[in-house]
């Protein structure tokens, strides 16, 4: 009674799926039987392998099937998904299935569904009148909803290494290294933005105040003026040094052509905040003219949607700041679904935010000068990411260097 079998399909060889289930089961403490094994002999032939997974009793066999399911393991007897109701607003019933970021389906009234708007650690709703399958944060969760419950009808899609040419989201998912070559890496990424582009595709920038303090700033402009970036996630500190540095020249109170700090500069940031404040908005002071130049003037000049995440450290903050962070997350989510790549730039937490709410096929590069940040990142899930350890400063000009000529950029 305490044994199941699951199969696994694709690319399982070259992902090291299979040898990775076989791990898995092991350092659980469990045991298996390879049942049969078919090994696809050409570059776009998949692969399968059915196992018969042993676990000491139910429960540990159970804590065995979910990390496999994880990975994309499925079980072989298909059942019907199990759906309890939720019994109060932001609370779920026990055995509560939490996602992960890959592309997830569910077996419902005999079809397979896919998950909808699926990020990890959220929660699989059931509309039985659309026969849709929804993910959902707890927070989201009403009284009387349908979750899904236990592991059963549940089949995870993990992003898979296909044969052939490795391209930099493929050979370059180890651990951070500042060793790693990175103008080569930045002028594959740069391809990958090309393709992307040239698809009429989308990419976010997360971005961090270190873009101002390195003098990154006007790069970051051009590129959301020649429409090579489509929406901004930030903070208080990127817009609002970024907005000093176009009335005062200055990102900190430090002049940004020079690297010298300014008399009495360090009140710069402040009287950004004030002028912002006076005008109404960062649009309103485009629109009167107070601000003339920068990445958020790019924004509003060119419809670049931007979201502002606030915390508990900043100052003012700017009008445009949401100040409660689950209505920012929500604000994030309108388009986290919708892009094909995402770079995040000097911000851990906003980094690790979005890494929090994104499908894992969407491509992300992770850049800081601090391995530890790109290192949280993949901890916390998100293992698509590719990590760059090099300086702000270094990383943009050689990007932009390498995308110039980009037919999507306006003139």
């Amino acid at each position: 009674m305490n044994t199941r079998e699951v199969k696994l399909s694709g690319h399982i060889i070259d992902s090291l799926t299979l040898p990775k289930s076989l791990d898995l089961i092991m350092d659980m403490g469990g045991d298996f039987e390879i049942l049969d094994v078919h090994v696809g002999k050409h570059k776009k032939d998949i692969s399968h392998a059915k196992i018969k997974v042993i676990g000491k009793d139910e429960s540990h066999l159970g804590e065995i099937l979910d990390e496999l399911g994880e990975i994309g393991a499925v079980i072989v007897e298909i059942k019907e998904i199990e759906l309890l109701e939720s019994q109060k607003d932001k609370t779920l019933p026990e055995d509560f299935y939490s996602t992960t970021n890959h592309p997830t389906y569910v077996r419902y009234r005999d079809e397979w569904v896919e998950v909808e708007d699926i990020e990890m650690d959220c929660m699989i709703v059931i509309d039985p009148d659309e026969e849709k399958a929804k993910c959902l944060p707890i927070g989201k969760i009403k009284k009387g909803n349908l979750i899904v419950v236990g592991r059963e009808g549940i089949k995870v899609v993990p992003p898979e290494r296909p044969r052939g040419k490795k391209g930099v989201f493929e050979f370059m998912s180890s651990e951070a290294s500042s060793e790693k070559p990175v103008r080569s890496i930045i002028e594959k990424i740069a391809s990958e933005i090309r393709e992307i582009k040239e698809r009429k595709g989308k990419i976010a920038i997360v971005a961090g105040p270190a873009i101002i303090h390195t003098g990154s700033a006007l790069i970051l402009a051009r590129m959301i003026r020649e429409g090579i970036i489509d929406v901004l996630f930030a903070g208080n500190a990127l817009a609002t040094h970024d907005i000093e540095n176009a009335l005062y020249g200055t990102s900190l109170g430090v002049c940004t052509k020079h690297g010298e700090a300014v008399v009495r500069g360090h009140r710069h940031h402040i009287y950004a905040i004030n002028e912002i404040n006076k005008a109404g908005s960062i649009k309103e002071a485009v629109d009167k003219g107070i601000l003339t130049s920068g990445i958020m003037y790019e924004c509003v000049k060119n419809n670049v949607p931007f979201v502002l995440a606030g915390s508990i450290r900043d100052d003012g903050p700017l009008p445009d700041v949401i100040t409660d962070v689950i209505d920012a997350q929500e604000e994030m989510r309108k388009y986290a679904q919708n892009v094909d790549m995402v770079i995040m730039i000097a911000t851990m937490l906003h980094s690790i935010a979005t890494g929090n709410i994104l499908p894992s096929y969407v491509k992300s590069i992770c850049v800081d000068i601090n391995p530890a940040t790109v290192t949280k990142l993949a901890d916390r899930g998100s293992a698509q990411v590719v990590s760059i350890v090099t300086d702000v400063g270094a990383f943009l000009p050689i990007l932009y260097e390498n995308l110039e000529g980009l037919d999507c950029i306006k003139e």
